[in-house]
């Protein structure tokens, strides 16, 4: 009886060992990879914490939060262009906000790492972290605030 009781009790805590709080994309593979080595060699030490370990730069420390001019925002490790300018506005958080993403070139996906479910959002070539959406973006457009460490990104100009 207490061997079947054991088993019992073995078997429902690995019936209950659950996946909840896993990315459904943690495995995903992305069109550019590099080992963590090749990563440091290329990026920053505060680009690498960011893009690559999820970090969080200061808020108001990145001058593209200031940045007013007209072109594209691409990321910071494979150059896939990710933000246009003009979806770009002041949120007054300290990073730079945009309202909506190029599409196909941002995933959207779940961190629970601050104790509850967030919306990160990464590079959908390289996976590399850019921030997070939040939902109190302006009404008149998607309502929607892609938050983005300056870190992740690089500004090309319009010409």
């Amino acid at each position: 009886m207490h061997k079947i009781f054991s088993f019992l009790m073995i078997f429902f805590l690995i019936s209950c060992s659950s996946k909840a709080q896993d990315t459904s994309k943690e495995n995903k593979k992305y069109k550019i990879t590099k080992t963590d080595a090749q990563w440091k060699k290329e990026l920053t030490d505060k680009q690498y914490n960011v893009l690559r370990k999820s970090g969080t730069e200061r808020a108001f420390s990145s001058p593209l939060n200031d940045n007013h001019n007209s072109g594209v925002f691409v990321c910071a490790a494979c150059k896939t262009p990710l933000y246009k300018s003009e979806h770009k506005f002041e949120s007054g958080s300290g990073w730079p906000s945009f309202d909506r993403s190029i599409k196909e070139n941002v995933e959207l996906d779940v961190d629970y790492k601050i104790g509850y479910a967030r919306t990160e959002l990464k590079c959908n070539t390289c996976g590399g972290h850019l921030g997070h959406s939040f939902d109190d973006g302006p009404k008149r457009t998607t309502g929607k605030r892609h938050c983005i460490n300056g870190a992740a990104l690089e500004f090309i100009a319009k010409k």
